[in-house]
């Protein structure tokens, strides 16, 4: 009977691995400290996420077409313009938008909060454990960050108080899922708590959306914004989808050709007749390929993302933590205790700290001993580090379609031969960071001169 059961957990598990989408650079090498080489093991996907296969793939195909948008009269321009219009739609579609809902192109996540802070008529309300992205949007204007309590419940008491104390709040902006520790938030019972104060909801889905449904119409929230290059469509293209009554008032994000009615000049000075969203803050030129990747992922993704995905990412996710607790001396980072009679849920975004060993000297042994890609740091949301770990650094852990059950016991392997032995290769700060000294490895395999330049922001 065991053998039997076995059998059907190998047969579920290759079934699933056939259903997921292909990533571009799965079998990438790369090498090592000690000269030699080998698969890249990438667990860094909360940060960016490749390129699916089928998203490259549509990108070569329309490349050639590649020409103006939306005032064209050339049949390029006309095919792209289809290509932004037919992205926008699977956007919307992929986010469960409602029919009147606006998709606007962005940058990223980043660049949508921006987009919505320029609309917002009134205070706004977060958290204190969300990414900088969430808590810098709104810095010009009346902004107000809750404490988050011990567990999910007295934390939704705490906003539920907030806002009874400020009336006039006008939104709550909130992640949908952590990108410190991957914790879901209950998005449906705080738009329930946000619109009995008759505030409304942004959710920041750049965790979220690509690991589980992002339902805006079902969670009855107002606004979405995400990342391409989350979702597995790292050509520079987000969205922030959502009403269209705070967007059409706004002054425009961007102010430029395409986001106008007309322009005239009188006593010396421009006039402007500005055009409804989502045209009103996609001025200049738009970024054609990346919204036709960030189209072409929604679409290959959207069948997957309510089952295939999680139930790929839990059973992964199951062996990570069970590794990890394996580990002396590592400590996995929580937001929240578990409510009593809830089943806590995470995407497989883990982080945690080493009692004895700096996080980026972790980072930095795992890359060059290893072959494995980590992320260390304080993730952007230095609030919640404080929180979690006094301000020390951690190293996160994430998950993703190219993410193999080998990947996760190379990991725990390295981790655990790396408490007990420590480094097997000299390192040293330089520039801020943890590196080999010296490090072998060719930084610059495409021959266009090395360079260095500071850490960046992963949204």
């Amino acid at each position: 009977m065991t053998a039997v059961l076995l059998q059907d957990a190998v047969r579920t598990t290759a079934a699933r691995a056939t259903a997921l989408p292909r990533v571009v650079g799965a079998e990438l090498t790369v090498p090592l400290v000690d000269g030699t080489r080998v698969r890249y093991c990438d667990l860094d996907s909360a940060a960016s996420a490749p390129a699916l296969e089928a998203v490259a793939a549509h990108v070569a195909e329309v490349l050639p077409y590649y020409g103006s948008v939306h005032r064209g009269a050339g049949w390029t321009s006309r095919v792209c313009t289809s290509l932004v219009e037919s992205a926008r739609a699977d956007v919307a579609r992929f986010v469960r938008a409602r029919p009147d809902d606006c998709v606007v192109f962005t940058r990223n996540t980043t660049d949508a909060l921006g987009l919505l802070a320029r609309a917002v008529p009134g205070p706004v309300v977060t958290l204190d454990l969300e990414h900088h992205a969430t808590l810098l949007a709104w810095r010009d204007g009346e902004h107000r960050v809750v404490r988050a309590a011990r567990t999910i419940t007295a934390t939704l008491d705490a906003l539920r108080a907030e806002l009874a104390a400020r009336p006039d709040a006008a939104l709550v902006a909130v992640t949908g899922a952590s990108n410190v520790t991957g914790e879901l938030l209950p998005v449906a019972r705080i738009v329930e708590i946000a619109h009995a104060a008759g505030a409304r909801v942004c959710v920041d889905a750049a965790q979220l959306a690509p690991h589980r449904r992002v339902d805006l119409a079902g969670w009855g929230a107002n606004y979405v914004a995400l990342s391409g290059h989350k979702l597995y469509a790292p050509y520079g293209a987000g969205a922030l989808v959502g009403r269209r009554d705070w967007l059409d008032a706004a002054e425009p994000h961007v102010a430029g050709g395409g986001a106008v009615r007309a322009v005239t000049v009188e006593d010396g000075r421009a006039g402007t007749a500005w055009l409804p969203a989502p045209q009103r803050h996609e001025g200049g030129t738009p970024n054609v390929l990346g919204a036709a990747a960030l189209g072409a992922a929604c679409r290959a993704l959207d069948p997957i993302v309510d089952d295939v995905v999680p139930a790929h990412e839990r059973e992964l996710a199951a062996r990570l933590h069970a590794g990890l607790a394996r580990v002396p001396g590592l400590r996995v980072l929580s937001c929240f205790a578990t409510d009593p009679g809830e089943a806590a849920d995470r995407t497989a975004t883990v982080s945690f700290v080493l009692d004895d060993l700096p996080s980026g000297l972790v980072a930095a042994a795992l890359s060059a001993e290893h072959g494995i890609g980590v992320r260390d740091g304080r993730f952007c949301a230095h609030p919640l580090l404080e929180r979690l770990t006094g301000g020390r650094d951690a190293v996160r852990v994430s998950l993703g379609l190219r993410t193999t059950a080998d990947d996760v016991d190379r990991l725990v392997t390295a981790l655990n031969r790396l408490v007990r032995r420590g480094p097997e290769w000299t390192y040293a700060i330089v520039g801020g960071r943890w590196s080999p000294t010296p490090d072998p490895r060719p930084a610059d395999p495409f021959g266009l001169g090395e360079t260095a330049g500071p850490a960046g922001c992963d949204r």
